[in-house]
């Protein structure tokens, strides 16, 4: 099903090539010699395709030719007549295509991926009169006709669910969507003029996709005029200093439209009052603490060039393609990398708290599932990774260590496994090859998950829980769990939840947490959760916010869009848009 979504199209650097269409303005005019003579197109492009689909590659002016299992198949629908050229010349419709895949980089793609070079040449052929409308070069046309074709099923997928598949990128990456049938766009396509609407429909329809790729071409603005200044390396500065460095953090602070107040400075190279709430603001916007302090990592954050904040901004907008079309009316969000939980109703947020995520040695996977009951009072079987990599250890040092978190050791994993004193194992003679042990910590204040469990169904075993452990909330860098999403308020998260069941009101929620006994309770209404990863996107104030890339998951991306070539487009004319521990 395609995604019906319309938008104002944002101009960026991308559009000014299409003046690359007014040289071939003139030539669409013209015709073909003879109705033969547009047939003998057809007829190259029957030569072409078939010769082609029986060789490993395909490859058209050298391009790579990326849809060589569908082009086969449509143009054999077509009964091979062009689709980007009548008697008349090069449809309006070719023109409107090679506009669009000249502003792919408003959309953070590349121009280049869908041949825009050769279509150029071919362009440059055109005007020069080297490239003729009849018999000589009619497989030149069908070259022609091919690359645009390839090229317009290859922006459309790219567009629509991204350049890479996170599911190869990462193992941990699991968003799905259903599939987009290309070869029905591309019919559509070819008997209509709305080329422009059909590659709009195709676009991520939320809001922050749009808001996004706004930022996107306002960056590249601040990139052709310069970038931002560079403030010089040095101490910590501080509210009440006078430095040229404090001149330097001003423009670069306004270059940045943190808006300063209109209140008269003392003098511009001295830190005051309201240069300290600019840095405030500077640092809430980039995940650092909003101490108004310039040290080391507010300065690298400021001195990040544009350049790299582009980049940033073209990662997530890939991110974006490979998420469902709707998250859903109602449902819970995590970004791993903002360490923030936010519940959402109708787009409007309602619910907003700190979280704490898995550590980059034991990631939080990305993924989306419906959390449909909420545990009580919750024991905890410790996972063997935990229980081998980190209770093992402490274990050996401490004999009362299980003893003192209320923790049970179970001979095997069997639920009917026999209870054993722990103080009785010589846990030296134990390791990741030999760990026949299971760990159960009962419900209590120690337990690890705290008084809560949210659940949703998921390969990884990850949820949300509770934790007695408070502190590290207080940090604004928490990646500390091994897997498993830390909420700040289980409470106030359990009490929207239940808040349209009459059965469970607060004070029976509290009887019940006092009673110490685990208890399931499922929900009315399931949520959708959705663990995500962005480390760039525009807030409800339309803010955009940076976050650093705790999981290096920014640097795998721009590898592999780097280092690829554009995946080939599958065998049956389905575009698959993909995407989705312990404590």
């Amino acid at each position: 099903m395609l995604k019906i979504f319309s938008r104002s199209r944002i101009v960026g650097y991308g559009a000014a090539l299409f003046l690359l269409t007014i040289g071939w303005a003139g030539q669409a005019s013209a015709v073909f010699s003879s109705s033969e003579s547009f047939g003998q197109v057809a007829q190259q492009i029957q030569t072409m395709v078939s010769l082609k689909s029986r060789q490993s590659g395909f490859s058209c002016r050298g391009e790579r030719i990326c849809g060589i299992q569908l082009l086969p198949v449509f143009y054999v629908q077509r009964q091979y007549q062009p689709v980007w050229l009548d008697e008349q010349g090069i449809r309006p419709t070719a023109l409107a295509l090679v506009s669009a895949i000249s502003s792919a980089g408003d959309d953070g793609l590349d121009p280049s991926d869908y041949h825009l070079n050769a279509i150029e040449e071919i362009r440059a052929a055109v005007a020069g009169g080297k490239f003729l409308l009849y018999g000589r070069t009619a497989g030149q046309w069908a070259e022609f006709d091919i690359l645009l074709t390839d090229a317009f099923l290859l922006f459309c997928s790219h567009l629509s669910g991204g350049r890479v598949n996170p599911e190869t990128l990462h193992n941990d990456w699991v968003i799905s969507e259903p599939t987009v049938d290309m070869m029905t766009l591309l019919h559509t396509v070819a008997t209509e003029t709305q080329l422009n609407r059909a590659i709009d429909q195709l676009r991520p329809s939320q809001s922050g996709y749009a808001h996004l790729r706004t930022h996107l071409y306002r960056l590249r603005q601040v990139a052709s005029a310069g970038g931002w200044p560079r403030i010089p390396e040095g101490e910590t500065l501080r509210p009440g200093d006078r430095h040229e460095r404090v001149l330097a953090l001003r423009n670069r602070l306004m270059a940045d439209d943190i808006f300063l107040s209109d209140s008269p400075m003392e003098a511009p190279d001295r830190f005051d009052e309201n240069l300290a709430a600019a840095v405030k603001r500077f640092q809430s916007r980039n995940g650092l603490r909003a101490d108004g302090l310039v040290g080391s990592r507010t300065l690298a954050a400021m001195n990040t060039s544009v350049a790299q904040r582009i980049r940033q901004i073209e990662l997530n907008l890939e991110r974006w393609r490979w998420l469902p079309d709707s998250l859903g009316d109602r449902y819970i969000s995590v970004n791993t990398a903002d360490f923030t939980l936010h519940v959402v109703e109708n787009n409007r947020m309602v619910l907003e708290m700190p979280v704490i995520v898995g550590k980059p040695a034991r990631r939080t996977p990305v993924f989306s599932s419906q959390m449909s009951y909420i545990v009580v009072n919750p024991d905890w079987t410790v996972p063997f990774t935990i229980a081998v990599e980190d209770m093992l250890p402490k274990a050996i040092e401490d004999p009362d260590y299980f003893e003192k978190r209320g923790i049970s050791v179970y001979w095997g994993w069997d639920e009917k496994a026999p209870p054993i004193n722990p103080r009785h194992v010589d846990w030296r003679a134990y390791g990741v090859n030999n760990f026949p042990f299971r760990f159960l910590q009962a419900p209590g204040p120690t337990n690890a998950l705290g008084r809560f469990k949210f659940m949703f169904p998921n390969k990884f075993a990850v949820y949300l829980h509770d934790t007695p452990h408070r502190a590290h909330f207080d940090l604004v860098k928490r990646d500390f769990s091994s897997g498993c999403i830390r909420v700040a308020d289980a409470v106030a998260l359990a009490e929207y939840l239940l808040g349209d069941n009459p059965a469970w009101s607060d004070q029976r929620l509290a009887s019940v947490l006092r009673s110490g006994e685990p208890q399931t309770i499922h929900i009315n209404q399931p949520i959708w959760v959705h663990l995500l990863y962005m480390t760039a996107w525009v807030d409800q104030e339309g803010v955009l916010q940076f976050r650093r890339d705790i999981y290096d998951r920014d640097t795998d991306l721009d590898k592999a869009l780097a280092g690829r070539p554009p995946r080939p487009l599958p065998a049956n004319g389905t575009l698959i848009l993909t995407g989705g521990a312990a404590p």
